[in-house]
């Protein structure tokens, strides 16, 4: 373990900053070489006489950019050299052929961020107090702790109207939305209507749950409510994906009334409701309508995909029908893991975990948003300052699969928007940026245009 001089002055503040600063430079001159292995951030707070919080922060930082890994049980240590920033990005993912590998789908979180020693925690104080009973087979529809805590923080962050009886603890939002479609299909098809554009992902899903599916437009305002012609409806009001606009006050109302005027269900989902960067986010639909709203929500984008863990907010009638839903289909979902959420949640863990990562996206977004303006001027980003990606509008003569393919080349997630629609529409590409560190972001950026001009495609005249 490396015996470590880390000057700091007080009187400059921003002390997690020098920490990180300091280094990064020891890093990138040698001085600490590639797997050693750092002072446990109690020690490094002992010696530079100052909170630990402080010391966790700037490795946090360090392993956010690629400088360092972190991993439970060992510790903390200088990223090996293949995985250091100028190499590798920043996570130290690969990918075949090498380069950078930003992340597989464009709404992807940097899972090198997963708050791993807090989590650890958690699991660890549920498994040394919860008692022996509660690792049976549990109610379906979720713990009781959990469900507190969820209908707390609901309330609390997304202005929902909900009860703890209200929540069903699930595997995610896809299956949320698989229970719910099954309880309202009653042994007949439910035509829902979905936005166009949308994930191509989520339309199989929905078909094998008993939907019909209906493709209604989405505009500036968000979904165009004039055009409904179904039995429900699934929206994302708070961040729509691709296009990244919020539904608009105007609609919102529209919407739930035409929910309450024909008896009918609309399905929110939550998606990215954590990260708004502009301001803070719009409250939840439910909240508006909670007879009529099912809320759906994850921490798939906040935490982890693999957790697993997300919930249903419905009317009380039909979150009966999905609890016994989710009884009948897999007996619900793995208790310790619902404790330490639990916990997580009461503990004030959650919170911070989401405004740092908040902080970081932000970063990261504007540094890929910075990158386009300077090197992609003709490329227009379309939609509110919120999410893991962006919306890029590209000139009518640009081909968007090309587009897609030269930003996957140099290691971006990038996907053409053309098939997600059912209806024409300007050429355009999503890309994710939650996994790229900000200083490679231009880099990134300036390797599409090579390869795009490559193609004889005019990427205009923007330069560094």
């Amino acid at each position: 373990m490396a015996d470590l001089h880390v000057p700091v002055d007080r009187a400059k503040g921003g002390i997690a900053a020098q920490i990180a600063g300091r280094l990064r430079d020891a890093v990138r001159d040698g001085r600490l070489a590639p797997g050693t292995r750092l002072p446990a951030s109690r020690d490094l707070a002992a010696d530079l006489q100052v909170s630990r919080g402080v010391v966790v922060e700037a490795y946090e930082q360090l392993v956010a950019e690629g400088f360092l890994v972190s991993r439970v049980g060992s510790g903390t240590s200088v990223a090996p050299l293949g995985a250091r920033p100028g190499t590798r990005p920043g996570a130290g993912e690969s990918r075949e052929g090498g380069g950078p590998y930003y992340g597989h789908r464009a709404t992807s979180p940097d899972l090198g961020l997963f708050p791993r020693e807090r989590w650890l925690a958690a699991v660890r104080h549920v498994l040394a107090t919860v008692p022996s009973d509660a690792l049976d087979y549990g109610d379906p529809g979720g713990v009781p702790e959990l469900r507190e805590e969820l209908a707390g923080y609901l309330r609390r962050v997304r202005a929902a109207d909900v009860r703890p009886e209200q929540v069903v603890v699930v595997g995610g939002v896809a299956q949320g939305l698989s229970l719910v479609l099954h309880a309202l299909a009653r042994g007949s098809a439910v035509r829902l209507a979905v936005e166009d554009p949308s994930s191509r992902r989520q339309l199989p899903l929905l078909r094998r749950a008993g939907a019909r599916v209906v493709h209604v437009p989405v505009d500036g305002e968000g979904l165009v409510v004039s055009a409904l012609r179904a039995d429900a409806a699934l929206v994302t009001p708070a961040h729509h994906y691709p296009t990244g606009v919020v539904l608009s006050p105007a609609r919102r109302a529209a919407l739930t009334a035409w929910a309450a005027e024909g008896g009918r269900t609309v399905l929110e989902d939550d998606y990215d409701a954590e990260f708004r960067y502009d301001r803070d986010p719009v409250g939840c639909l439910q909240g508006l309508a909670p007879d009529r709203v099912v809320l759906c929500g994850s921490v798939s984008k906040s935490l982890a995909p693999g957790l697993r863990l997300g919930w249903v907010v419905a009317p009380p009638h039909l979150a009966e029908a999905v609890r016994r839903a989710r009884g009948e289909l897999d007996l619900g979902s793995p208790v310790v893991e619902q404790y330490a959420l639990a916990r997580f949640l009461r503990t004030g863990g959650y919170d911070r975990h989401l405004r740092r990562m908040r902080r970081e996206y932000r970063r990261r977004r504007d540094a890929l948003v910075g990158a386009l303006a300077e090197v992609l001027p003709e490329v227009g980003v379309r939609g509110i300052e919120a999410g893991l990606h962006v919306y890029l509008e590209l000139p009518e003569s640009w081909d968007e699969r090309r587009l897609a393919a030269a930003a996957q080349e140099v290691g971006l997630s990038a996907e053409a928007v053309g098939p997600m629609r059912t209806a024409p529409g300007p050429p355009a590409v999503v890309v994710g940026f939650a996994r790229l560190p900000a200083h490679r972001a231009w880099e990134a950026v300036q390797g599409v245009k090579v390869r795009m001009s490559g193609q004889n495609v005019d990427c205009g005249s923007g330069s560094r």
